[in-house]
C-alpha cells in the first residue's frame, strides 16, 4: 500500500463504538475507507431501533470524512438467521444466531457486497486477530480475554480472512474507549449492544410464539414423575432454570434445571442434581476447520459455550464434517444446536454444531 495506491477498505459500521474506532484506526494508516451500514429484516412486533443506529454510523462517517454507504442484507438474515434460528427451535434444538449471523450476513453478504464495488479488504469492529505468515492466515483470539469473538467466527476460512482486517483485535475493550474519547466520537461511551445479533436485546420464548405453535406441558423429574408444567418443550434450552413451575417447591428446595427435553411428549426433564448430566463424548457436526492441519488425536482446547474457560480434549473419530470430541473432564449444559470451538497455543482452529 502506497499513498498514491492506497487499499479499499469498506468497514461494517454498527453505530457503535467498536466499529467507530475500527474506521478511525483505518484511515489513519492510510487505507482508502468507506462505512457501511449492514440493513437486515426486522420483525415489525419489535421496537425499531435500525435507524438511530444507522444515524450514528453516519455521524461518525461525517466526522472521519469518509463516505458511507447501505448495504441491503434482509434477505440473507432472514434466511440465514432467522428462519434457521425458528426451523431449529422447532427441532427441539437451541442454535446459536451470532454463528449464522456472521457466516451469512457479515462475512458472506457484506463481503460480496464490498468486493463488487472494488474493495480489496472488509473489516469489522470484531474482537479477533488476522495474522498472516507463512502463506497462511492464522485466526487467533483478541488481546482482551473478555471481549474475544472467535467463539462466534469459527465458520470463517482463508479466503474470507485473505480480504478481512480486524482493526481493533490488538486493543483491550478500555483501549477503544480511549481512543472514540480522545477523537471526541459521539460513541465513546455508547453501551455495547446485547442480545440477538442486529437485533438487541428480545425475551426468545416470546419471539419465538409468534413462529411457532406451542402448548403448555409436563415437566418431570428423573423418575418421569410430574411435578410442573411449562410452556411449550422447544422454548427450552438444556440447563435453562427459569420459565418453568414446579408445583410444591418448598424454600429448602435447590434449583431445578432442564436436563433434557422429548419434542414427541412436549414434555422437559428437570434435576437439582446438575453434576450427574454432564458430558465427555460430544458428537458435532457442520464442522468447519479455517486452516489445515492434523489435529486429530492430538491434544487440543475448546469451549462449548462463549466465555467459558477453555477444556482439553482430543478429536477422537472425523468423518467428512462430522466428528467426535472426547474431553478430558466432564461438560454440562450440552446444548444440540449450540457450538464447540477449537483453540490452539491462543489461534482458533474452527468447530461445529452439537448434534
Amino acid at each position: 500500500m502506497t499513498k498514491n495506491n492506497p487499499k479499499k477498505v469498506f468497514i461494517g459500521m454498527s453505530g457503535g463504538v467498536d466499529s467507530s474506532v475500527s474506521a478511525l484506526l483505518l484511515k489513519e494508516a492510510g487505507f482508502d475507507v468507506t462505512g457501511v451500514f449492514i440493513k437486515v429484516w426486522h420483525p415489525d412486533f419489535i421496537p425499531c431501533n435500525w435507524r438511530a443506529e444507522m444515524q450514528d454510523a453516519m455521524r461518525i462517517c461525517a466526522k472521519l470524512e469518509i463516505p458511507f454507504l447501505t448495504c441491503d442484507s434482509e434477505k440473507e438474515y432472514k434466511e440465514g438467521v432467522i428462519d434457521y434460528m425458528i426451523s431449529e427451535y422447532e427441532k427441539g434444538n437451541t442454535p446459536n444466531p451470532d454463528v449464522m449471523c456472521n457466516k451469512y450476513v457479515k462475512f458472506d453478504s457484506f463481503l460480496k457486497f464490498a468486493l463488487e464495488k472494488g474493495a480489496d479488504f472488509i473489516a469489522t469492529g470484531h474482537y479477533a486477530q488476522n495474522i498472516e505468515k507463512d502463506n497462511h492466515f492464522y485466526f487467533s483470539e483478541s488481546k482482551d480475554k473478555e471481549k474475544d469473538q472467535t467463539y462466534f467466527l469459527w465458520n470463517i476460512n482463508q479466503e474470507i480472512l485473505s480480504h478481512t482486517l480486524f482493526p481493533i483485535g490488538h486493543l483491550e475493550k478500555k483501549e477503544v474507549r480511549y481512543i472514540a474519547e480522545k477523537n471526541n466520537l459521539i460513541t465513546a461511551d455508547k453501551k455495547d449492544s446485547q442480545g440477538l445479533c442486529f437485533i438487541g436485546n428480545i425475551n426468545m420464548k416470546e419471539f419465538l410464539k409468534n413462529y411457532i405453535e406451542t402448548v403448555p406441558g409436563d415437566v418431570l423429574d428423573e423418575q418421569n414423575e410430574v411435578i410442573g408444567k411449562h410452556e411449550g418443550s422447544i422454548l427450552y434450552t438444556i440447563g435453562e432454570r427459569h420459565g418453568f413451575e414446579i408445583f410444591e417447591k418448598t424454600d429448602s428446595d435447590l434449583p431445578y434445571f432442564v436436563i433434557s427435553k422429548n419434542k414427541e411428549n412436549n414434555s422437559i426433564t428437570v434435576s437439582n442434581n446438575k453434576k450427574d448430566f454432564s458430558k465427555k463424548k460430544v458428537i458435532l457436526i457442520d464442522v468447519n476447520f479455517i486452516r489445515e492441519a492434523n489435529i486429530l488425536n492430538t491434544e487440543i482446547t475448546a469451549r462449548t459455550r462463549y466465555r467459558q474457560k477453555l477444556e482439553n480434549c482430543k478429536i477422537i473419530n472425523q468423518d467428512n464434517k462430522n466428528l467426535t470430541v472426547l474431553f478430558n473432564n466432564s461438560q454440562k449444559d450440552i446444548t444440540s444446536g449450540q457450538s464447540v470451538v477449537f483453540y490452539k497455543d491462543r489461534e482458533c482452529l474452527g468447530g461445529g454444531v452439537i448434534s
